[in-house]
């Protein structure tokens, strides 16, 4: 046998090697010894996706509650395992030595098996009596083994319906999403399955109080049918463009317990069984019908707020000296695009250092809208002392209500700034508010005494080697100043590139921004950052505006510049996983697991492109 055989036998029994070594399974018993009455979970799991699961014969105990599946997903220096486990809470009901076999589960195509697990049960309380058989039966049945219901006969058990409380809005005003689910049968698991991209809405979810977080099915009648109704999700939608926008559907997976026929005569006459099936629903599509701003009317202070606001501007200080600082407020008040308001065009001395402010948010999301305040606070620090006026800001915006923009005014202030400590010798003279004259040192030098560093004639700097080489090195200067300049002119022209060299450094910001809410423990709040985040970072990376970035549009332009499958694939999934967070949680994986992995995408795509 020579060599080629070798590594031709090798290359075959490896993969087999691997999946052996890969995949491990494992049953597992909170308590190995219990007492009759009490209760204890079994667990079975694999690391790995499960294409089918078989439970084991639990003889001798009875399933209070299961099967409960999850998943979890780990990647550490770029391998990525998946893991799922099948858990059932049993309660034994007589004394004795009992031995719970295996359970069967498919992987990629193949069956493989668990250990047993050995229990010693022990006496103990009584033992309450089952509801019925048929409960239990229910418990052990595997959701992959439940039938599939019939499209047409499950819609009229549940439905999802999708609403608006406008569908004729103007660009930026708000508008609510409800998502309800109608139902007349039991429901015993459901699961969301897809959520709507919302492409071409700027949208923050309902935050409900807490009271009304666990809340109560209500009744409604719908074509003379009464049907249990709950709130699935509440969003405040916010058009970004002018248009009809499509909102996706909103999908879900059900087991429900359906009513059917008999299967004996005792089951006939009261009325029949129950069965229990699979049906997935999901709401019909919704078109918001989206109305540009008005040109005629727009005042030049308009920035894009969009609703009913109220600004007031307010000073820490009326008098200060040089050098000391200034706290400029600006507060915003009203329910609209609060969040979306850009930064306020104000018109400060020019004798003032002004800094960026600090923008704080304090607003409410309810199902009437956002609503609440946005403060501006302005540090500035006069360098010389005078008299000196702040004019008043102005601040528009438009109401739809009345279809109209509507202008505010807040008041100017007078500031007096005396001589500071640090301005020594500068006496600042203002006239009409504006710095005219500055007088620096003193009017009159004294006589000046001692050596006056006088030379004689023929040894001065001016004519010697030393000035002639200072004079060409100017135009040297000036002339290589002017090579860098066009050359930097150049560089930045292309605006599209420019946005894609700072992306990477924007998205490095956010990501600090969403490290933050994950330390404060703000998880919500994290995977918004960490969704929006990404999608900022892609719109400038790939230079897609904000109403045209969507996951499709990800993917092929990525494509196109020949990124790595495996990252844009890393890419969606991350995207997924944050968007899902935002309306269930999310137990198979860690937030701080879901920060590496953004932080580890954007890394990849840097390198690539």
């Amino acid at each position: 046998m020579n060599i080629r055989q070798y590594i031709l036998i090798l290359l075959f029994l490896l993969p087999l090697t691997i999946f052996a070594q890969g995949v491990k399974v494992s049953a597992t018993a909170s308590k190995t010894e219990v007492g009759t009455g009490e209760v204890f979970e079994v667990t079975f799991s694999v690391n790995g996706n499960v294409d089918r699961f078989s439970p084991p014969d639990f003889s001798g105990f009875q399933i209070v509650g299961g099967p409960n599946q999850s998943s979890s997903m780990e990647s550490i220096n770029g391998n990525t395992t998946m893991s799922t486990s099948f858990s059932y809470e049993l309660m034994p009901t007589k004394e004795g030595d009992f031995t719970i076999g295996p359970a069967t589960l498919g992987i990629n195509g193949s069956k493989v098996v668990t250990n047993p697990i050995k229990i010693k049960v022990v006496k103990g309380k009584p033992v309450p009596k089952a509801n019925s058989a048929q409960q239990g039966q229910q418990r052990q049945q595997s959701p992959n083994d439940v039938p599939e219901g019939n499209a047409a006969d499950m819609a009229k058990y549940i439905f999802i319906r999708a609403s608006v409380d406008k569908d004729n809005v103007y660009q930026g005003q708000q508008l609510t999403l409800t998502y309800k689910v109608y139902f007349r049968v039991g429901i015993l698991q459901n699961q969301v399955t897809k959520l709507p991209d919302l492409t071409g809405f700027w949208n923050e979810d309902v935050k409900l109080p807490s009271q009304q977080q666990q809340q109560k099915p209500r009744i409604e009648v719908v074509k003379g049918e009464r049907y249990n109704v709950a709130d699935l999700k509440q969003i405040i939608l916010f058009p970004e463009h002018a248009g009809n926008i499509t909102v996706d559907p909103f999908e879900m997976n059900f087991i429900a317990q359906i009513p059917a026929p008999g299967r004996d005569l005792m089951q006939q006459f009261f009325g029949g069984g129950y069965q229990n099936v699979k049906y997935v629903a999901k709401s019909l599509p919704l078109v918001v019908h989206v109305r540009p701003l008005p040109e005629a009317g727009k005042p030049a202070s308009f920035t894009g707020a969009v609703g009913k606001f109220d600004v007031e501007a307010s000073i820490d200080k009326t008098e200060l000296k040089a050098n000391e600082a200034l706290n400029y407020k600006v507060k915003v008040t009203g329910s609209g695009n609060i969040k979306l308001l850009k930064n306020l065009s104000t018109n400060f001395p020019a004798d003032f250092e002004k800094y960026d402010p600090k923008i704080t948010d304090t607003v409410t999301e309810l199902v009437s809208g956002v609503s609440g305040s946005r403060f501006y606070n302005y540090l500035m620090i006069p360098r010389h002392q005078g008299d000196f006026t702040i004019d008043p800001l102005k601040f528009s915006y438009f109401n739809p209500a009345t279809g109209r923009y509507v202008s505010l005014t807040t008041k100017g202030f007078k500031i007096k700034v005396n001589k500071g400590v640090n301005e020594s010798n500068v006496t600042a003279f203002s006239g009409a508010d504006k710095q005219d004259i500055k007088l620096l040192d003193k009017d009159i030098h004294y006589i000046k005494t001692g050596d006056a560093g006088l030379s004689k004639q023929g040894e001065s700097f001016y004519g010697s080697t030393a000035f002639i080489i200072s004079l060409l090195v100017g135009p040297f200067l000036a002339l290589i100043a002017f090579i860098f300049r066009n050359k930097n002119r150049k560089y930045n022209a292309d605006v599209v590139r420019v946005r894609s060299r700072r992306a990477g450094k924007i998205a490095a910001k956010r990501l600090a921004d969403a490290q933050k809410q994950l330390r404060a423990g703000n998880a919500n709040t994290f995977y918004e950052a960490i969704f929006k985040g990404l999608y900022g970072y892609l719109g400038d990376k790939l230079n897609i505006s904000a109403a045209d970035l969507n996951r499709e549009v990800i993917a092929s332009a990525l494509a196109a510049k020949s990124v790595d499958e495996k990252v844009i694939d890393q890419l969606t999934d991350t995207l997924d996983l944050c968007e899902m967070a935002r309306y269930a949680p999310v137990t198979h994986i860690s937030e701080k697991e879901v920060f590496e992995k953004a932080k580890g995408v954007i890394n990849d795509i840097e390198d690539e492109i």
